[in-house]
């Protein structure tokens, strides 16, 4: 009963045996190895764009923020919900990253932004010349904070309030997988087809061991991203490791199985949650979510060995963060509700 975080689980037979395999032997280094020129095929396949610039990295924080620093300059602001994973839990890493960059926050409920709500917010910068900060950039979360999910129209109704202004458009895609089944779109549908320059594809929370790939859509901004990996300390020299992940995730659709079944019990468990008289906080719309209950059974659950983050809560209530991943199974979601039920 394992519900902490989708980072909190291990990384897929699959994986592993394409990391066994691409130990054998000598590779050439920093991205030059021969894996690596078949994960841009499939990158490229996958977002339906034969010109896609695709580099990997370790780590989802060093994807967003070299993603961020790529189009926004040090006296920049860069717009993304106030719960956002880049304004509430990277330490800073994307303004050390723009040198400077700052964090606008957008209001919206449930995790969501709204084209009104951006559009009041990149209204209200840039207006007091050299002395505030000019506008910059779009981020948009997909699956967001909140466990909801944005689709590819609304992706496209936040991206076209960024163009009026000439603003670029990155898309966290930590869960980029899950959303995309939460959806039924395709990866280029809730991408460049919607408005986005530039997505961090994330990996590691859906089976890999640890990689992220950055894909531009304007390969005009290659060089510039090699250099700012390189510069970051995040040019990994046995890059074939990340290599071997990547390419088997992608590899017979091993991704969208992966999110497929985290979403499939995201649902099992929201559904009997909310069966048990529980009240969700947001929409689950994918793998995650954040259910409030009566005062007690954090306790009774954490005794029968349930792990999950507690959340503030209304008063009177308690509230959990509750995440499924590709490797939850039945049997734990339904005993964590028969406990829950009591």
């Amino acid at each position: 009963m394992y519900f902490t975080s989708d980072n909190a689980s291990g990384a897929h037979p699959e994986i592993l045996a394409a990391l066994a395999r691409a130990n054998d032997g000598f590779a050439r280094s920093y991205g030059a190895d021969a894996i690596m020129d078949r994960v841009t095929a499939q990158v490229r396949e996958v977002f339906q764009h034969p010109e896609a610039a695709v580099y990997l990295v370790a780590t989802g924080t060093v994807a967003n923020a070299l993603s961020l620093a790529i189009y926004s300059k040090p006296w920049s602001a860069v717009f993304a919900h106030s719960d956002a994973h880049i304004a509430t839990d990277e330490c800073g890493a994307p303004e050390f990253y723009t040198d400077g960059a700052k964090l606008i926050g957008v209001p919206g409920d449930h995790g969501k932004m709204t084209p009104d709500s951006l559009a009041q917010t990149i209204g209200r910068i840039g207006e007091v010349g050299v002395h505030g900060v000019q506008r910059g950039m779009v981020s948009i979360t997909n699956v967001t904070e909140a466990g909801t999910v944005y689709t590819p129209s609304e992706v496209a109704a936040l991206t076209a309030v960024a163009k009026q202004w000439g603003l670029p458009c990155h898309l966290d895609g930590a869960r980029f997988a899950n959303s995309l089944v939460a959806t039924g779109a395709s990866a280029a549908e809730m991408t460049w087809q919607a408005g986005i320059d530039v997505v961090s594809f994330g990996g590691t929370k859906n089976g890999c061991l640890g990689v992220e790939a950055v894909v531009m859509f304007d390969p005009e901004k290659a060089w510039e991203f090699e250099l700012r990996r390189k510069r970051a300390g995040h040019l990994v020299s046995k890059h074939r490791y990340l290599s071997a992940q990547m390419e088997a995730y992608l590899t017979d659709d091993l991704w969208l199985r992966l999110a497929t079944h985290a979403n499939a019990m995201g649902a099992r468990l929201a559904q009997g949650v909310a069966g048990a008289g529980a009240r969700h906080q947001h929409p689950a719309q994918a793998n995650m979510m954040f259910p409030e209950w009566a005062i007690g059974t954090h306790q009774r659950l954490e005794a029968a060995g349930a792990a999950y983050y507690q959340m503030p809560a209304q008063p009177g209530m308690e509230a959990a963060r509750l995440v499924t991943s590709w490797n939850t199974t039945e049997a734990e979601v339904d005993q964590f509700l028969a406990v829950l039920r009591g």
